[in-house]
């Protein structure tokens, strides 16, 4: 099969773990002496580092002190309790440089103490269980799928068709809009419960704080702390389907939307392996581009994109190596497609995909941030 793909690119991409393995990390982990002893067990343990070029340092707060920033930390980490220094404490840090993430579960409390002492801690750098998952982009693949071969029924009107065609096309974009993590309420009873679910939300929201505020060492962030891996590739997951979706909705010419999305698929792909700590060869990379190439493109592009990446991040952490991957990725792509392509293939359907392009257009813009005019362009992003 011949790939629009640039072979030498990814695979210098790929040399990024290198590269990542051997960059040097500092975080300093300062403890709240009445925080629980749950959460400081469980913050303690998630930066216990294997990382070969990774320092973690553990100290205590002092209330009569502020915490001495080290000025070589990429990032520290404060473990909350009761201390109303919380929040100055934090600004101290901030103020060296270091991007401070403070871990609790009383994320409400913390936050009001800070607020009350007059040292507020900035929206977002609070991290808690208390975040929905993201939804998924399946959800909404399957959505748009539903929509479509619902409005292919045979005793519709043509002009009643359009219109159902037209309403589902905007719903799907807005299923996709949607389909980021979105914060809730902190629970109303603190401390939250750190129970398998709380940790485990605990550590997506620390992996989640960290790819966004140590962006340039992200990937070294990730195999150097387990916790740091699935967000980081479902970030990259997330990343590529919104932009595939527009691809595929806003860039209609034939020959060019298609590389524009296999090459986004294989970047992912590449990125997600680049977490857990598998090396691509050139063989392997060819491999997976061989697998990517046969992407449907459309309205339901995303769809094909959002279950590779999920598959793959399935597959590694459940101690798959590079191998075997890119078959798992292909049946759970292929799976993922096949409704809706079928259902994008009845009349209504190819009237959703027509109304898609209208529709996509703007939503793609927003999504990307560039304004009027991203158009095929923001597509490339």
């Amino acid at each position: 099969m011949n790939l629009p793909l640039d072979i030498p690119a990814l695979l210098k991409a790929a040399t990024d773990i290198d590269e990542a393995r051997n960059t040097p990390l500092a975080v300093s982990v300062y403890i709240d002496e009445t925080a629980p002893g749950d959460v400081v067990g469980h913050v303690r343990s998630a930066f216990a580092s294997a990382g070969a070029k990774t320092r973690v340092t553990i100290g205590y707060l002092d209330d009569n002190l502020l915490a001495e920033p080290y000025g070589a930390d990429d990032m520290a980490v404060i473990v909350a309790g009761d201390s109303p220094r919380i929040g100055e404490q934090a600004a101290h840090i901030r103020g060296a440089g270091i991007p401070v993430m403070v871990a609790t579960t009383a994320p409400r409390a913390v936050a009001a103490a800070a607020e009350a002492a007059g040292w507020p801690v900035p929206e977002g750098d609070i991290v808690a269980p208390n975040m929905t998952n993201p939804t998924p982009f399946g959800d909404a693949a399957r959505a748009l799928a539903r929509r479509i071969t619902a409005g292919s029924t045979a005793s519709e009107a043509p002009n009643a068709a359009a219109a159902e065609a037209a309403s589902a096309a905007e719903a799907a974009i807005e299923d996709i809009e949607h389909a980021l993590p979105v914060e809730t309420e902190p629970a109303d009873a603190e401390p939250i419960p750190l129970d398998a679910e709380g940790a485990a939300t605990l550590d997506r929201r620390m992996g989640e704080w960290i790819i966004a505020a140590c962006k340039d060492k992200r990937l070294a962030f990730a195999l150097a702390f387990p916790f740091v891996r699935r967000p980081l590739s479902l970030d990259a997951v997330r990343a590529t389907s919104v932009q595939n979706a527009g691809v595929g909705v806003v860039v209609f010419i034939p020959g060019a939307d298609m590389p524009i999305m296999t090459l986004n698929q294989a970047k992912m792909l590449l990125q997600i392996a680049a977490a857990y700590g598998q090396p691509l060869s050139a063989e392997r990379i060819k491999e997976l581009a061989a697998v990517v190439g046969g992407a449907i493109k459309g309205a339901v592009g995303f769809a094909g994109t959002e279950a590779m990446g999920h598959a793959a991040i399935e597959y590694f952490e459940a101690g798959g190596d590079i191998v075997g991957v890119a078959s798992v990725v292909q049946k759970a792509r292929d799976e993922a497609v096949e409704a809706a392509s079928k259902a994008a293939a009845t009349p209504a359907g190819g009237k959703v995909i027509e109304a898609a392009r209208g529709a996509g257009a703007s939503a793609f813009r927003a999504l990307r941030g560039k304004g009027k005019g991203a158009g095929k362009g923001g597509a490339r992003g």
